[in-house]
């Protein structure tokens, strides 16, 4: 079970709102609707909004927007997040050190059967054994900008020793949030 929830912070202190993320399919989505959001809490344009996501025990993560900057990420364990398909959204190729032009997805270079030119389809059979082609593994654990919070009252320590499960609501306590993220649970 996910759990989706959005901070926007306003001159009056937090503002929480539950969010549907049936629409969302991409950061930048996600990324306009924190913006949308902030705009509706009345909160000023360059306003810090902070999205939280979880995966009961498994992940969470949270997203930075401040303003009209690119957003920040961290995701508590990428692996777990890479097989959820709202983690997908935050483990970007930026974050997962991946070339987002290395040509994996040039379809140009595929033969009819779906196999690269030269490739054998045992090299596909291989390929469905679980296992990520090199390269492509997610690492186990948090990823991301581990600084996220720290101005926020939540230090890179503090941060990296929060358990799933919990996280969030420790968060929002530190941010003075907790019982607009309460309301919103």
């Amino acid at each position: 079970m996910y759990f989706a929830a959005l901070l926007a912070r306003t001159e009056d202190g937090w503002e929480a709102s539950d969010t549907e993320l049936d629409d969302v399919e991409t950061l930048s989505d996600l990324t306009d609707l924190a913006r949308e959001a902030a705009a509706e809490a009345g909160g000023l344009e360059d306003e810090t909004v902070l999205v939280f996501i979880e995966q009961e025990d498994a992940w969470f993560g949270v997203v930075r927007v401040d303003g009209e900057e690119d957003p920040r990420i961290y995701v508590s364990d990428a692996a777990a997040a890479a097989r959820s398909a709202y983690g997908e959204i935050l483990l970007t190729d930026e974050m997962l050190g991946r070339d987002p032009d290395d040509g994996a997805d040039d379809l140009d270079a595929l033969d009819l059967d779906g196999t690269e030119d030269g490739e054998s389809e045992a090299a596909d059979e291989d390929a469905d054994d679980g296992t990520a082609p090199p390269g492509e593994a997610v690492p186990a654990g948090p990823l991301g900008d581990t600084e996220i919070l720290s101005d926020l009252g939540v230090p890179e320590k503090d941060l990296l020793g929060l358990e799933s499960g919990e996280a969030l609501n420790e968060i929002a306590d530190i941010l003075g949030a907790a019982e607009v993220l309460e309301t919103v649970r």
